[in-house]
């Protein structure tokens, strides 16, 4: 098959591509290569299979482009991670966000629907749940407040993906990701944040009183999630939690990492952050039913993994 990784150079992105490559496929990757953090950590991901590879650089906010991109080739499914990430950058320039990921999104449903591509998988967010009360999250849940504009882009991004699966049949899955982390991470991610830091001895800013609680997934266990979507064909439409289904608090996390390090962070206070929700968890219960979706990685586990790539590596965090 020939499948198109929309953002495939980011971290999620290249582990997804290189297991697809793995398993016998073909891959082209278009992603922009912005500067929300450095490019060349990006085109290092892509290092290893770059022979392998189709590579577009280009951005998914151009219409022409990403029409041109299905004309030439024959894609076989979509599955797009490309988007501005991130609850606080979303806040300073919500505009960049909207563009990319509700324009973009479009233009490549809309590419599929006029070339005959009929599986698109979405990469959407836990943030989508807001200020949910009722936990875990299920994707049954009433969504009735998104609290940042990268959550409302995303929660808008599900509900293009319906309307084209309605209207058009493209079969689409909407995979609500809770919070990846993991050899390749973004650098502006807490885990990386605060194991480069911990590891340097210098501070690591801890917003809020710690009691905040995330619901961490490793990423080998979100790409398999990925591709057991892209293989799905009971509804055109479906929404499904990929998370680790636990929570783990702001303190107990630095708390994993220090242990794995073997260093005492030093903790620079701070308050709570616009747009920054409570807790996240997820009830997988669907996923593991209808995709035969299950994580491996604990949390503590996985950040001891992660340690060990970063201190058995010169990679830019």
């Amino acid at each position: 098959m020939h499948y198109l990784v929309t953002g495939g150079a980011g971290f999620i992105g290249s582990h997804l591509t290189e297991q697809i490559l793995a398993e016998g496929h073909q891959v082209t990757v278009i992603d922009d290569f912005n500067n929300y953090y450095d490019p060349d950590i990006k085109r290092q991901n892509l290092a290893a299979v770059s022979d392998q590879v189709n590579l577009v650089e280009g951005d998914i906010r151009d219409a022409i482009l990403v029409e041109r991109l299905f004309a030439k080739e024959n894609f076989d499914q979509v599955i797009h991670l490309a988007a501005r990430a991130g609850v606080r950058p979303s806040i300073v320039d919500p505009k960049l966000y909207f563009t990319t990921n509700i324009d973009g999104t479009f233009n490549l449903l809309d590419a599929c629907r006029y070339h005959g591509v009929s599986r698109f998988t979405f990469a959407s967010s836990s943030s989508v749940y807001g200020v949910n009360k009722k936990v875990p999250f299920s994707e049954s849940d009433a969504l009735t407040r998104t609290i940042s504009p990268y959550a409302a882009t995303k929660l808008a991004g599900e509900q293009i993906c319906s309307n084209y699966a309605s209207l058009f049949g493209i079969r689409c899955q909407c995979l609500r990701f809770f919070t990846v982390y993991g050899p390749r991470q973004r650098p502006d991610l807490a885990i990386a944040k605060f194991t480069k830091s911990i590891l340097a001895g210098e501070p690591i800013q801890q917003y809020g009183d710690g009691s905040t609680a995330r619901d961490y997934t490793y990423i080998e266990d979100i790409i398999s999630g990925i591709l057991a979507a892209t293989k799905y064909n009971s509804e055109e439409f479906e929404i499904f939690n990929l998370g680790g289904s636990a929570t783990t608090t702001l303190s107990e996390l630095i708390n994993m990492i220090e242990s794995a390090t073997g260093k005492t962070a030093i903790i620079e206070r701070m308050p709570d952050q616009p747009g920054d929700v409570p807790r996240t968890y997820a009830d997988i219960s669907k996923s593991e039913q209808l995709l035969g979706y299950k994580p491996y990685t604990p949390i503590a586990e996985g950040i001891k993994k992660y340690v060990e790539y970063i201190q058995s590596s010169n990679t830019a965090l």
